[in-house]
């Protein structure tokens, strides 16, 4: 397993400036979220325009030894005023479909960057249609993105989050059962969800499940609050979904994803990665980069 940091968890600074640090405090993976400022075109659904910028991307990844997904969960890159919208569950078709136009460009992104995953979620169910009807439009969205990530080789990583249609493991197994269970389609688990929705005991709720982990977020909860902590600072069973993890085979990147301590980036990251490394396997921390 690699550490790993997200870059909406970066704040006062570029992302590409932050990379060669991050190494450095021993981080060997990044969470991409295309975002203002970060191959922000693809809100057009198309990479027009960014062939420079995954060039650059591919060159610092490769020069700092970083591996890499690709997020999709920018607050407000498809809409300045709505938070996260639209969404594949919006109940206005034009607005469904700018969102899946994102999605397989944001596809493409990853198949550029050799990303291990594009790592999505549903939405929130705004309008008075009932569930069958939700998950419909969720899974009519869902065929292009699969289509484009079987065609290009992509692992889609599909995240619970709560207050969506798609809030715990369970509605994500119930949801790729639906979908047919199509092999690119993988589970984005973010530990701090699991104590946020009551998925206890953790470790249990998630073993059946841990095979099918393709992306890790780390933060942590407390039980009924949507609110990403630092590392310690919650209730989240670290000592025991960790090693869970390392034993099922998962062997991507651990994301420290903790936007609103972004001011605070660089304290951020040495305090998670110091956490992070009391409680890996020794065998799976890595050691400081070499300079060169």
């Amino acid at each position: 397993m690699r550490p790993g940091f997200s870059t909406n968890s970066i704040g006062d600074v570029p992302p590409a400036d932050a990379v060669a640090i991050l190494a450095d405090l021993g981080y060997r993976s990044l969470a991409l979220t295309p975002d203002h400022g970060l191959f922000e075109e693809i809100a057009t659904g198309s990479l027009a325009g960014l062939s420079a910028e995954i060039d650059r991307w591919r060159s610092l990844l490769a020069r700092t030894g970083m591996a890499c997904v690709v997020e999709s969960g920018a607050r407000h890159l498809l809409d300045p005023l709505h938070k996260h919208e639209p969404t594949l569950v919006s109940p206005d078709p034009s607005a469904r479909k700018r969102r899946v136009d994102f999605l397989v460009a944001a596809v493409d992104l990853a198949a550029e960057l050799d990303a291990s995953c594009l790592s999505l979620w549903s939405g929130v169910g705004r309008d008075a249609a009932d569930e069958a009807t939700i998950l419909d439009r969720l899974c009519t969205g869902l065929g292009p993105v699969i289509e484009r990530a079987t065609k290009r080789g992509v692992q889609l990583g599909f995240e619970p989050e709560p207050g969506m249609m798609i809030d715990t493991i369970a509605r994500w197994a119930m949801l790729r059962d639906r979908l047919g269970a199509p092999e690119c389609f993988g589970l984005t688990v973010d530990l701090g969800h699991l104590e946020c929705l009551g998925e206890w005991p953790l470790a249990a709720r998630l073993e059946p499940f841990a095979a099918n982990v393709v992306n890790v977020h780390v933060d942590d909860m407390l039980a009924c609050r949507h609110d990403h902590l630092p590392l310690g600072a919650g209730d989240v069973d670290f000592a025991a979904l960790l090693p869970l993890l390392a034993a099922a085979g998962y062997d991507g990147g651990l994301h420290v994803e903790l936007p609103r301590q972004s001011h605070r980036w660089l304290d951020t990251a040495r305090e998670s990665f110091s956490f992070l490394a009391r409680h890996l396997p020794p065998a799976t921390v890595p050691p400081p980069r070499s300079h060169r």
